[in-house]
């Protein structure tokens, strides 16, 4: 015994990662990053993450591979997303050597004005659920212009796992189950409660098997008839013939007339990264405002989670964030000045407004809830996808069309009323969007893709990730596990800054002598899923708040 443990105590103490300890107990823990050639996937779903693996290894590219677990995850996480919600994605596509950028986000109907608008809501409707808030889905089509650009697999074989795991059941996760646990059931409705209630009369509980056989026969049509299958016919005349029995707008010619928008993505260049966003009507940017405002300040010398790095993120967010209140939206109905926003002179001006001792008001003001999916497939060719996809709220609007077995989101709640602003409600227009992919370069070759789940977190998401790798050293996985700060606006409801557990009592005291509000919570600030390339291998990344995995072969 006395030979034995001296080995033991060099055994625990020997930590060979550069980054952070991934004992639990530390700072934080974590766990090893998963390490493949041929190819890898990260969802928050490990089935989805097995029906992607599965789908590169029949020869398919990574936006097949991504259709497919999409389509499984809007099956299986049915409140986060599904066909009745829209996409945005980033793609590297290798053979080109160039990044394409596709806005599948669905616009408000045709034939409601805002005069009808404002009368709807002033006879007392809500139009942040419901069926006013319903905007034209676009994820099916976003699926449809992928495949058609970046597909090698017949459409159809992407939608099968889906269509047969949506027939045979599957066991809620625990994410999901937390979900639908914080359903309030007295806003259900018939065709929700007969979609997605079990005998008991309520939602499934973990480890219940739930089934949507109304949606296998939904994906059914979509497989045999394509992207008709979903906008025009039968589908379609279900989808405006229930929405305007519940008293909305949405038609089968708003359905008709959807077409997806494949977008530049814009960057900037953060300590020798190119970091990529797509441009409004997402709130991408904000992220590359705030990076611009960040990369001014030497992060590493204040150390991951002082007091100094705190408040300096906290102050440029605020900073970007009362630009994005003003200035973004769709880009169709008004000037979005993003060269003067993403420029070096202003990120100048705006950095000198931080006061390094006391929090600033800066006119913070955009908040919203969010329930997303992101997941990010990279296939042996090299290509990779960062696909981001969601229902807005949890369940969307609650309108589910009769006898299709999916929700429509609630997109429309992104509008306000405010005239003059670019973000003001009008038809035919796409509304002020949450869910933002990401993708990062390093000279003009992929470095990662990733992104992460939570309306406003995405953003503040996008940030620390790209500190955490770039600023403080971390690797992949860490630099999703390691704990977060979100801050919401301190002009509302529960405003403030929250921090996860993990960051030092004697930051959080130095912060509140600054002048910022502070809350702990326990999380969960987003859902982090990544890929990295690095020499030619993928490391891949899925955090632990989640269910979700990477995996690779």
């Amino acid at each position: 015994m006395k030979a034995i443990f001296p080995l033991l105590v060099l055994l625990i103490s020997f930590n060979p990662l550069k980054g952070q300890d991934r004992l639990s107990g530390k700072s934080f823990a974590t766990r090893s990053e998963v390490l493949a050639q041929h190819g890898m996937a990260a969802t928050n779903h490990p089935i989805a993450t097995q029906i992607a693996i599965e789908i590169l290894k029949s020869g398919g590219s990574a936006v097949d591979a991504a259709i497919a677990a999409n389509a499984f995850l809007g099956f299986a996480d049915p409140g986060n997303n599904g066909i009745g919600g829209d996409l945005f994605a980033i793609v590297w596509e290798e053979k080109t050597q160039q990044l394409h950028g596709l806005n599948a986000s669905g616009k408000s109907p045709a034939d409601l004005s805002l005069e009808k608008f404002k009368a709807e809501i002033n006879a007392g409707k809500t139009y942040k659920s419901g069926p006013l808030s319903v905007t034209t889905p676009g994820a099916v089509g976003g699926w449809f212009a992928l495949h058609k650009k970046f597909g090698n697999l017949e459409f159809k074989k992407l939608l099968q796992p889906a269509i047969n795991y949506a027939r045979e059941g599957v066991p809620v996760s625990s994410e999901v189950s937390d979900n639908f646990s914080t359903v309030n059931l007295e806003d259900s409705n018939p065709t929700f409660e007969a979609t997605y209630f079990t005998s008991a009369g309520r939602l499934p509980r973990i480890g219940e098997i739930f089934k949507n056989p109304y949606l296998a026969n939904t994906l059914e049509i979509i497989a045999n008839q394509g992207r008709d299958g979903f906008y025009r016919g039968k589908v379609a005349a279900t989808i405006a013939g229930h929405v305007k029995a519940e008293g909305g707008y949405l038609t089968i010619e708003d359905l008709a007339n959807n077409e997806p928008q494949w977008v530049d993505p814009v960057s900037i260049n953060y300590r020798g990264y190119e970091v990529w966003e797509l441009p409004p009507n997402g709130q991408g940017i904000a992220a590359l405002q705030m990076l611009n405002i960040l990369k001014g300040f030497d992060l590493t010398s204040m150390g991951y989670g002082s007091a100094a790095h705190i408040h300096t993120f906290l102050e440029a967010k605020k900073l970007a964030y009362a630009d994005m209140t003003k200035f973004y939206g769709d880009p169709n109905f008004g000037n979005i000045p993003l060269a003067s926003l993403l420029s070096e002179e202003y990120a100048t001006e705006r950095r000198k407004l931080i006061d390094p001792e006391m929090a600033g008001e800066f006119e913070e003001g955009l908040t919203s809830g969010d329930h997303t999916i992101y997941l990010t497939v990279a296939d042996g060719d090299g290509n990779m996808i960062s696909l981001i996809q969601s229902n807005s709220a949890l369940f969307g609007s609650r309108v589910v069309p009769e006898g299709l077995g999916f929700v429509l989101q609630n997109r429309g709640a992104g509008f306000i009323l405010e005239e003059g602003h670019i973000n003001n409600y009008a038809p035919g227009k796409r509304p002020f969007h949450t869910i933002i992919p990401a993708f990062v370069t390093k000279d003009n070759k992929p470095f990662m893709s990733f992104g992460l789940m939570g309306g406003d977190m995405q953003t503040q998401g996008h940030v620390q990730v790209i500190m955490n790798i770039i600023d403080f050293n971390m690797n992949l996985q860490e630099a999703g596990d390691a704990p977060r700060i979100y801050h919401r606006d301190e002009n509302l409801k529960g405003g403030g800054t929250y921090l996860e557990s993990g960051f030092d009592y004697e930051s959080i005291r130095d912060l509140i002598d600054k002048g910022h509000t502070m809350r702990m919570s326990k999380g969960i600030f987003g859902g982090y899923q990544a890929i990295m390339f690095k020499n030619g291998v993928y490391y891949g990344a899925s955090e632990s708040r989640k269910d979700g995995q990477a995996a690779g072969y």
